[in-house]
């Protein structure tokens, strides 16, 4: 066989391509490489999307608005004061971008108008904080994003 310039192109190309299926297949098989969805079910959350829409418009009606502060205990969410706190109720869902392992969700269960999660639950980061609560049958949505 004779070895000219095609014939090196071509074994050039063939080595290419295995060096970066080999990158693939390595990526794919290993644990260590990170390839989670950002959302489970993300279909049936998209069907979500109008009634979000609507609670987030009930929470920008209301007089008081619902406040996330970032303080020193941890994350404080103050719900308004002319409420019955006793009859608020639902889930706080916090979401980490950068790790789906840390997501959790906190049903709320309120003692006060407000509600206290602790900063030694809360990995130091970006978190995505959804509140999705009603009170006297009408729900409401309020979205907001907290570096710790």
């Amino acid at each position: 066989m004779k070895f000219n310039w095609g014939t090196g192109i071509v074994i050039a190309f063939a080595v290419f391509m295995l060096f970066i299926l080999s990158f693939v297949f390595k990526v794919q098989s290993n644990d260590k490489y990170d390839n989670e969805l950002v959302v489970e079910d993300y279909y049936k959350k998209e069907v979500t999307v109008q009634s979000d829409i609507e609670k987030q418009l009930n929470a920008n009606a209301l007089q008081e608005k619902v406040v996330i502060q970032n303080t020193a205990n941890g994350i404080k969410i103050l719900f308004p004061t002319s409420f019955d706190y006793k009859k608020i109720n639902g889930k706080v869902s916090f979401y980490r971008p950068s790790s789906q392992k840390l997501d959790f969700e906190i049903k709320l269960s309120l003692s006060s108008s407000y509600l206290l999660i602790p900063k030694s639950n809360l990995a130091t980061g970006l978190w995505d904080i959804s509140i999705n609560w009603n009170y006297e049958g009408i729900e409401y949505i309020n979205k907001q994003t907290c570096d710790l």
